[in-house]
């Protein structure tokens, strides 16, 4: 990989010793459970996950429940589920942001480790307009950005509001974040900033719209007073989408963007930026990335130390086409990925990694057998599994 890179991120690497898992569905050191099932629940369809872990061992499962149908548009409701067992039991499901026939979704949540606060940065249309017209501008009204935040665990959310005027360009049209997670920089001059990773739909220099998936950019929206208000960060053209971002091993706060592509080479693309996000370099393929333009998930289990070294985790659907979800590792801050292994051959699409309490980790994404959208589940493994070169079976 030509682009020099120092780290990989997300802000779980506050749990860089913190991970764990035991469920039903028991092979080896991985376990699956089954959290969202399409047609449970009173929801036609669940999507979008996101995983974290709080401070005190609480994993969090954000999803968008589709009541309708499959579509990204329509009557979508925010949804979580609770775990203080290492992911061996969950709660109900609760209801975070509903408002009626609309869409609110795009869940991206990041922890503010001085605070313990964690914030939900979310995306919200009207259910009759669609992405197309949202990007034409001949929808009813555009893309609004709101944020809701808990100091109780997750166990109660604030009302979401909007900071659509402060975190989106007014000539953008479509607006997504993440989806996944946000970070928060742990060193150098912007240490303590909350970064949310995003991306819009955008004119072209001559004001003319730009119709399609490749006039997608990606950006950031950052605060820097523990949440009371977003500012935008710089953005990163063209062709560049769906993004996690992360945090280089060296000391000075470096920012790395991993995103969704459509350079059409099939690879993930990454850039950086050495002012905590105001500015990005021009979007690299990353070799070992292979992808078939999709979300995808990328966090650090560990920061180099004395006790221990850098790993990163990544993973997304390994492939030209949504199967063979996979999980890779890197030692060298993402130079390479030389560590790789599948958790599930068949349909597989967006997903989420988190380290959980007991030093496993948590991978929730989207798995079925016909296509990718039948369920949401939770994998849960420990190094050792992912290092094997043994394969274990997911039945």
């Amino acid at each position: 990989m030509s682009t020099n890179l120092t780290s990989l991120p997300c802000f779980f690497f506050l749990f860089a010793s913190f991970f764990a898992f035991g469920q039903n569905h028991e092979s080896s050191a991985l376990s699956e459970k089954v959290l969202f099932e399409k047609g449970a629940g009173g929801y036609h369809t669940y999507r979008i996950p996101s995983l974290i872990t709080t401070p005190t061992g609480t994993v969090l499962a954000f999803c968008e429940g589709r009541k309708e149908g499959g579509g990204d548009t329509g009557n979508i409701d925010l949804l979580m589920k609770r775990s203080t067992d290492n992911g061996a039991s969950w709660s109900e499901t609760q209801l975070v942001w509903d408002d009626g026939e609309n869409v609110c979704g795009n869940p991206c949540p990041v922890l503010d480790t001085v605070t313990g606060t964690i914030f939900l940065v979310m995306t919200w249309n009207r259910g009759d307009d669609h992405e197309s017209d949202i990007i034409h501008k001949t929808s009813q009204d555009t893309r609004r950005v709101y944020v809701t935040q808990s100091t109780d665990e997750g166990q109660t959310w604030s009302q979401p509001r909007e900071i659509t005027s402060s975190a989106k360009q007014p000539e953008w049209g479509w607006y997504a974040t993440g989806p996944g997670v946000g970070i928060q920089i742990k060193h150098g001059q912007y240490r303590g900033r909350l970064v949310i990773p995003a991306n819009h739909s955008y004119d072209d220099p001559d004001g003319e719209l730009r119709g399609g998936p490749f006039e997608y950019g990606a950006h950031v929206i950052y605060s820097d007073d523990q949440g009371e208000t977003w500012k935008l960060g710089g953005v990163i053209r063209p062709k560049m989408n769906e993004s996690q971002i992360f945090e280089a091993a060296d000391g000075k706060g470096t920012l790395v963007m991993n995103m969704r592509s459509y350079l059409g080479r099939n690879r993930r693309a990454q850039a950086i930026s050495h002012d905590g996000g105001l500015s990005w370099t021009s979007p690299e393929d990353v070799p070992d990335l292979q992808e078939p333009v999709c979300q995808a998930s990328v966090v650090r289990y560990s920061w180099p130390d004395t006790d221990q070294r850098s790993i990163l985790l990544f993973s997304n659907p390994a492939s030209v086409s949504r199967v063979n979800m996979t999980v890779k590792m890197s030692y060298d801050e993402g130079e390479s990925w030389p560590v790789s292994r599948s958790l599930y051959e068949g349909p597989s699409a967006y997903s989420s990694l988190t380290g959980l309490p007991n030093g496993k980790v948590g991978c929730l994404y989207e798995r079925g057998e016909e296509n990718a959208y039948e369920t949401l589940r939770l994998a849960i493994f420990d190094l050792e599994w992912l290092q094997s070169s043994n394969v274990n079976s997911n039945e």
